[in-house]
């Protein structure tokens, strides 16, 4: 996977006259592990969604390897989508057990049944969750659905993940084991962009760029 970069990015909503976001510039290298963090309405969530080719932006561009992605054929949109996972703080989920949620993306790429069982156990167990697999989704916590969600983004294996308030609804305990699943991931060669108000650990992950958002502006980029 290359670059994704936001360039001149202005975006605001349908029937709204405010920007949510202002004049954003910023390139996801591979492999990094970009933090985003800013206060509630800071214009985080929207930067994910556009940098995770959800959103296209009202005005500027959108480059993923150079090429502008909004002027691609939807099938070579397509192409680049499988490989870019987006998961949303408060995760819609199918009404479904755990492990149907989970399994749900690899079905739909036509995975054989066992091999989505291997991948599904695999990172459930991981996560700490297998044991939630056959509750029904609609009985979880808050905090338990947003692990499933992750669940299921991780087990298509993208090669870039981006999480949305990932550690909101967590424990201290599930937080840790996310932040080492995330490490492993990392070295593992997966681009991680995460936007967060908590303190992540520096030390499990290795965050190599921090990005703070102020009223939609990028006010400050540190590069460790």
């Amino acid at each position: 996977m290359t670059s994704i970069e936001l360039r001149g990015v202005w975006h605001r909503y349908v029937g709204s006259n405010d920007w949510v976001l202002k004049n954003v510039s910023l390139t996801i290298e591979p492999k990094e592990v970009v933090v985003i963090t800013g206060h509630n309405g800071s214009g985080k969530t929207t930067l994910l969604k556009i940098a995770s080719l959800i959103y296209r932006p009202t005005k500027g561009e959108v480059l993923v390897g150079g090429k502008e992605f909004w002027s691609l054929t939807e099938d070579e949109k397509l192409v680049i989508r499988r490989k870019v996972v987006y998961v949303h703080e408060k995760p819609i989920l199918l009404r479904d057990t755990v492990l149907g949620n989970v399994a749900y993306g690899l079905r739909v790429r036509g995975l054989s049944n066992d091999e989505l069982l291997r991948r599904c156990k695999e990172v459930l167990e991981e996560l700490g969750i297998w044991g939630l697999k056959d509750v029904n989704a609609y009985k979880l916590s808050v905090g338990q659905a947003q692990l499933v969600a992750i669940a299921r983004a991780l087990t298509l294996n993208p090669e870039v993940l981006l999480l949305d308030e990932p550690y909101a609804h967590l424990d201290m305990k599930k937080k840790e084991v996310l932040t080492k699943v995330l490490s492993r991931r990392s070295v593992e060669g997966m681009t991680l962009v995460i936007a967060t108000h908590q303190k992540i650990d520096s030390t499990e992950l290795r965050i190599t760029k921090t990005v703070t958002l102020e009223n939609g502006e990028v006010v400050n980029i540190i590069m460790k």
